[in-house]
């Protein structure tokens, strides 16, 4: 039965939301939406993803001491199975305070920015990379597919 599958696959997908601060309102359920939306996109049927929005003196600290880069940052990408696993398993760290930050700046709604930052950890997760060009690329047009199916405006970079 056609339904009962998609059910099942969709059964497999676990997201964890956390978020321990005020500073920006997180809908969970638009961020689980968009985390399904990618990862059911990239055909991962089976997924244990943990999303924390943080604050700036978190991520900050994170972008420090996992990739000796200082200050804030919008997201950072923690794979916690190996690249061939059945079960894809990871942590996405976003700045919440820099989405509101870029989202006033640009003037779009927070919501899209953080969604954006959500699809570009998960695609990292999914063995995406944006070091070389046509790598950043191609990580762009599934980000703006993503922001797409998910009625969302294209902020993706390089668009604006």
């Amino acid at each position: 039965m056609k339904v009962a599958g998609a059910f099942e696959a969709a059964a497999m997908i676990r997201i964890s939301i956390a978020s321990p601060h005020d500073a920006v309102a997180i809908n969970r359920a638009d961020m689980r939406r968009t985390a399904r939306a990618v990862l059911e996109g990239e055909m991962i049927s089976e997924a244990e993803i943990s999303l924390a929005f943080v604050d700036n003196s978190t991520i900050g600290q994170l972008n420090e001491r996992y990739l000796q880069h200082d200050g804030p940052t919008d997201v950072l990408t923690f794979p916690l199975s190996e690249s061939n696993a059945r079960c894809l398993a990871g942590e996405i760290v976003v700045g919440a305070e820099v989405a509101q930050a870029q989202a006033n700046s640009r003037g779009h709604p927070v919501e899209a920015e953080l969604a954006l930052y959500v699809i570009h950890g998960l695609l990292h997760l999914c063995g995406y990379d944006d070091q070389a060009a046509a790598d950043a690329a191609a990580m762009r047009r599934r980000e703006r597919h993503y922001l797409r199916e998910l009625g969302l405006p294209d902020i993706a970079p390089g668009n604006t």
